[in-house]
């Protein structure tokens, strides 16, 4: 029998971490940040709940920092093993460390303490890392494979499947990180699970509710919010995460401004991160979509159009106040726990003409996520900012599946899979969808608690 642990990702969206351990080796699967009103929760700055020494493997699902935050310090601590993902999610990776660590100095140099790793925790981190392309099966150890599909939720992002063969017939775990909204408009869609998967340890962002648009009615309704704004004579905010969220707003700007369906105002990615990361999306065209490959191929650039402003310093970023008229402002981060948008937030967020717009999941407790709910008044630098703009939210946009496709995901294995861990969710959404798999589909769907282990055979 095989150990299986929740070390994070547990009871939360955030902090993904799960062990495997068998008699001849452990796995680590994922090492994120827990996140809340600070890109670095202090939880973060505990001890493993392991011996980092002893970890011979670690597979990284997708670039997200709460899939990947605490990798450094991993490293830091005695790490010393292999760290595998695709090319474009070790890329992405290295870029967001930097970002991190510059945003955990501005809040560690606050609270009075040290970043929770440094540079050269980064470089030691990168020099493990090694790749694995999807779609190829690729040898861990003696008797033990991993196969990364891809999971159409980020350039990049995997469900990685393990297999152990042994003397009496292979077992195989799957770890499904976070599932892609597919269709979605720039990458391809999730890929199916093997039929022969016996355990799935699955995300449940949106275990308890269906997103409430199309990927058209999203659009229109994005055109809608757009069109509004720019009437209004306001400035539109939209928080971006910097992957894939600011990618597919540019591909949507590109098509509705260059199709002269919204007027064209001056549009700012207010954001160094998105900057470079939109660079490393125009090296992995292959991993789009056959249409959007083919668009790319007549000679249009996706990601820029007529008046699109790209911000890279604090100078640059200031001096969009001073813009008069209709705009339109891309800024991180995604759920405004620091970044940019927060900036944007304290100046505009007082007039009725201006609006702010949410493309993205909002964890309970950040800034994001008190604006959606109606606050009246928010903090914003220890300054009490009323909130008057017009608040928006596309659901639409999210990049993780729905509590259908997640069951729909699920459905083709139900009746050969004999367990579904659902993790990467809040209690609610995870247990909603625990019962619904029970009653639907007679799966022994499990929502682990925080640091639970199971004994599985693989």
């Amino acid at each position: 029998m095989s150990k299986l642990t929740f070390f994070g990702g547990a009871g939360t969206v955030t902090g993904a971490n799960f062990l495997l351990e068998t008699t001849d080796m452990r796995i680590l699967v994922d090492c994120g940040l827990v996140q809340d009103r600070r890109v670095c929760h202090g939880c973060n700055y505990d001890d493993f709940k392991y011996d980092p020494k002893t970890i011979d493997v670690l597979l990284v699902t997708h670039a997200h920092l709460d899939h990947i935050g605490r990798v450094p310090k991993l490293v830091h601590d005695g790490f010393s093993g292999v760290i595998y993902s695709t090319p474009s999610t070790r890329e992405i990776a290295q870029t967001m460390f930097h970002s991190g660590l510059s945003l955990m100095r501005r809040e560690a140099t606050f609270e009075g303490k040290e970043a929770l790793y440094t540079e050269k925790d980064v470089e030691r981190t990168m020099r493990l890392w090694k790749d694995i392309p999807y779609r190829t099966e690729f040898e861990l150890a003696p008797g033990y494979t991993v196969y990364a599909k891809d999971a159409g939720h980020i350039l990049g992002s995997s469900i990685f499947e393990i297999r152990h063969r042994r003397p009496s017939g292979s077992r195989k775990i799957a770890f499904t990180g976070d599932l892609g909204n597919s269709p979605t408009p720039l990458l391809k869609d999730t890929e199916p699970l093997s039929q022969d998967v016996h355990y799935v340890v699955m995300e449940s962002v949106y275990g308890d509710r269906n997103h409430e648009t199309t990927m058209k009615e999203r659009s229109d309704a994005f055109k809608r919010v757009v069109a509004e704004s720019i009437a209004r004579g306001g400035t539109l905010m939209i928080p971006v995460f910097s992957i894939e969220r600011t990618q597919i707003i540019l591909h949507e700007l590109n098509h509705m401004i260059e199709g002269g369906q919204v007027e064209s105002v001056p549009v700012y990615l207010d954001s160094p991160l998105a900057i470079k990361v939109t660079d490393i999306y125009r090296n992995y065209i292959h991993n789009f979509k056959k249409h959007v490959q083919e668009e790319i191929q007549t000679g249009d650039d996706i990601f820029d159009f007529p008046k699109l402003k790209l911000t890279i310093t604090r100078e640059e970023s200031k001096d969009i106040i001073y813009k008069k008229g209709p705009k339109i402002i891309l800024a991180g981060s995604g759920m405004s726990h620091g970044g940019r948008i927060m900036f944007h937030q304290k100046i505009y967020l007082g007039d009725p003409k201006n609006t702010i717009c949410f493309v993205g999941y909002q964890v309970p407790g950040t800034l994001g996520r008190q604006i959606q709910d109606g606050n009246k008044t928010v903090d914003i630098f220890g300054k009490s900012v009323k909130v008057r703009a017009h608040v928006e939210t596309i659901t639409g946009f999210s990049a993780h599946k729905d509590s259908d496709n997640l069951i729909r995901f699920i459905e083709p294995i139900s009746e050969t899979v004999e367990k579904v861990f659902l993790a990467m969710g809040e209690p609610k959404a995870s247990l909603f969808l625990a019962q619904r798999l029970r009653d639907y589909h007679e799966i022994d769907a499990i929502v682990p608690t925080q640091d639970q282990s199971f004994e599985i055979d693989f």
